[in-house]
């Protein structure tokens, strides 16, 4: 894929992204957004980092509240913003996969039936009818509730159990734009998952020189040390709200580039990751992308990110790893012509 091919492509989800959203942020009014990822996951940091990006590069805002799941105050937030909409950070956290947020969510919706609640985009999978069920008994109840979605199957399933408003959406980690690798110093680096989301126990007993990584793998010091950075360059501000963002902005900041320097290593990636695949257009570099547990990677390709030479839908663990290692030659060739 060519560079100019691989900038047009992200600035084509970007003007997507504000498509989806333009009418949902005011001018006139406060915004908050919740359920920020402070979690190992740097994935989850670049749609933080991309939500900022875009409300910074084409409102001129920075929320005024934000949360984390452990930390939201209701009442703090009616006091920072008496009016305006409440956001909810994406990803792929709908459902019943990961209990708590979806918890949260709908807390939420219960709390504010009165005010705008956008969530934004996010991949949807159930495994509990019961659980669709609760769901669709807070939406239903809310005046509303904006659902921005991240794939043509998370739309239908939504169509069909949600009375809200729902709206296919990019991920908003492209508002981030791209983003200048580093040098490459391995010709093919495997990131795999290693949580619920991995679809199997891959065997690789046959490439035992492949690095195998994942990028949840964090020092605490060093987040707790740019959150430090973070507060003390708000210390001018004297409201809590924008000291409390400028330290979740640090971390955030801290797991991206973390990140970004981890799959930048790889002249060519193999991944199940959805942001590994992202993060590796944003950076230009060639990957082989195998799916999640169930099916969250194939389905974003599809509706937004694939058919670009950079990136392969392998149809196997070494199927990748194979067209990796063919791709990773010919760059490698090509540089010693």
């Amino acid at each position: 894929m060519e560079t100019q091919s691989r900038l047009a492509l992200i600035a084509r989800l970007e003007a997507a992204i504000h498509e989806c959203l333009k009418d949902h942020v005011p001018a006139e009014e406060p915004l908050a957004i919740l359920d920020f990822p402070d979690i190992r996951n740097c994935g989850d940091s670049a749609i933080w980092l991309g939500e900022m990006a875009y409300l910074a590069a084409r409102h001129g805002k920075r929320p005024a509240y934000v949360s984390r799941l452990d930390d939201f105050s209701a009442r703090q937030l009616e006091r920072a913003m008496p009016s305006g909409p409440i956001f909810i950070h994406g990803g792929g956290n709908f459902g019943d996969i990961w209990g708590a947020h979806q918890d949260f969510r709908e807390r939420v919706l219960e709390l504010f039936p009165d005010r705008p609640v956008v969530q934004l985009p996010q991949s949807i999978h159930y495994q509990s009818p019961e659980r669709i069920e609760q769901s669709a008994r807070a939406i239903g109840r809310h005046r509303n509730f904006t659902l921005l979605v991240r794939d043509e199957e998370s739309k239908a399933f939504a169509d069909r159990n949600f009375d809200c408003a729902i709206k296919l959406c990019p991920d908003m980690a492209f508002a981030i734009g791209p983003v200048e690798p580093a040098e490459p110093t391995l010709p093919v680096l495997a990131m795999l998952r290693v949580d619920r989301e991995k679809a199997g126990d891959a065997d690789l007993s046959a490439w035992p020189d492949l690095p195998v990584e994942d990028w949840i793998t964090e020092s605490p010091r060093s987040v707790q040390a740019s959150k430090a950075f973070g507060a003390a360059s708000a210390l001018l501000s004297l409201k809590p709200a924008e000291l409390r963002l400028a330290k979740l902005d640090a971390a955030a900041h801290n797991r991206f580039r973390r990140g970004i320097k981890q799959i930048s290593r790889g002249r060519t990636i193999v991944t199940d990751r959805l942001h590994v695949h992202i993060c590796s257009l944003l950076i230009g570099r060639p990957h082989a992308v195998l799916d999640n547990s169930y099916g969250k990677v194939r389905r974003f390709m599809a509706a937004f990110s694939g058919g670009t030479d950079l990136s392969y839908q392998a149809k196997s663990l070494g199927d990748g790893i194979a067209w990796a290692r063919q791709v990773a030659g010919d760059i490698a060739g090509k540089a010693a012509a």
